[in-house]
């Protein structure tokens, strides 16, 4: 199986503190992937690294320039006077009509709120349409920051039914979660990389 990232020798720094150091691991096309990390050790500086949003100090990642890339982060970044159908239009465009998104919020028990301005949603609510939002874009490598985070354990699970039906239905893309939940690795991934800290990651 080829890998769609090598990542080689990784370094980044804040203010004399290490925070990646010679982390190299490569991610495989098609597949789930987790890195289990401890909370508050680096996990989503990788991350924004891999979407350009920071630099690396130092190390090198091969294969990301072609990619489309599609990312869930801790905070939602959604546009709070939207409603979670107008907020997913804004990735999907005309690629999915208006009752494909309602289906979708209604597999993720969101279809009571789908009209209503985010604002007025619940902190899992908000979460839930942040991940869909992500799901439903155009991506082939999805980034996935403790995506399940704050919400219930029914949620989460049903969330995780919904990653799971939507990734095999769309074969051939890939995903990186990177979480310290030992539950969702095993439960989502199918290729689960075990990080040492804070040395790696």
């Amino acid at each position: 199986m080829s890998d769609i990232i090598r990542i080689s020798h990784l370094n980044k720094s804040y203010h004399g503190r290490s925070v990646l150091k010679d982390l190299s691991f490569s991610i495989p096309m098609g597949q789930i992937t987790a890195v289990m990390a401890p909370s508050g050790v680096g996990k989503t500086t990788l991350l924004r690294i891999l979407m350009g949003l920071e630099t690396a100090d130092s190390g090198r990642i091969e294969g990301l320039e072609e990619l489309r890339l599609s990312a869930v982060f801790q905070e939602d970044r959604l546009c709070a006077n939207l409603s979670p159908v107008s907020n997913i239009r804004l990735v999907t465009g005309t690629a999915l009509s208006r009752e494909e998104i309602l289906s979708a919020l209604s597999q993720t028990g969101l279809s009571d709120c789908a009209c209503q301005p985010v604002r007025e949603l619940s902190g899992g609510q908000r979460r839930r349409v942040a991940l869909l939002r992500a799901l439903l874009a155009p991506w082939d490598l999805l980034l996935l920051d403790e995506p399940f985070k704050g919400l219930d354990t029914d949620t989460r699970k049903q969330i995780m039914d919904y990653v799971l039906l939507h990734f095999h239905k769309t074969s051939g893309r890939t995903v990186l979660l990177v979480t310290h939940d030992e539950e969702e690795a095993a439960y989502l991934a199918g290729n689960v990389l075990t990080l040492p800290t804070p040395a790696a990651i």
